[in-house]
């Protein structure tokens, strides 16, 4: 039997859990060709340098993708269905930075969806990106 993540009657506000990767130059070459965002800025160093940022940084959906491994395969887990996020970019992330998102537990609703705040900060403990997702848990 397939692992279930937690369901709406198990979750309790205050709940979070996170998930830390180290974003590569193959994390954005390959993001770049999957989802067809050629962006210079991420994909040409030269271009990129002459930017405000002095350099290539990383897709900003690539490092918000982050948000949906802790709610998809930690909290609520797996077969969580992701309905909404709402997402501000704050700083950009570079090249070999280490991200870590955090979701935590901040309403449920009556109609059984569970509203997380939803955190991205560097190594540095900046927060770069900030927001809200709405999702439905699992059913055992």
């Amino acid at each position: 039997m397939a692992q279930t993540g937690i369901t709406f009657d198990e979750i309790q506000i205050g709940q979070e859990a996170s998930f830390t990767k180290t974003i590569t130059e193959t994390d954005v070459v390959m993001f770049a060709g999957i989802s067809g965002d050629l962006n210079p800025a991420h994909t040409d160093e030269v271009s990129a340098s002459a930017s405000p940022f002095g350099g290539r940084i990383a897709h900003g959906a690539l490092v918000a993708s982050l948000i949906s491994t802790v709610l998809g395969m930690h909290l609520p887990g797996p077969g969580t269905i992701y309905l909404k996020q709402e997402s501000s970019f704050l700083k950009p992330v570079r090249i070999g930075d280490t991200v870590t998102a955090t979701c935590k537990v901040i309403e449920k609703t009556e109609k059984k969806r569970v509203i997380f705040e939803t955190v991205c900060t560097n190594q540095q403990g900046e927060t770069v990106i900030s927001g809200q997702a709405t999702v439905l848990c699992p059913r055992k």
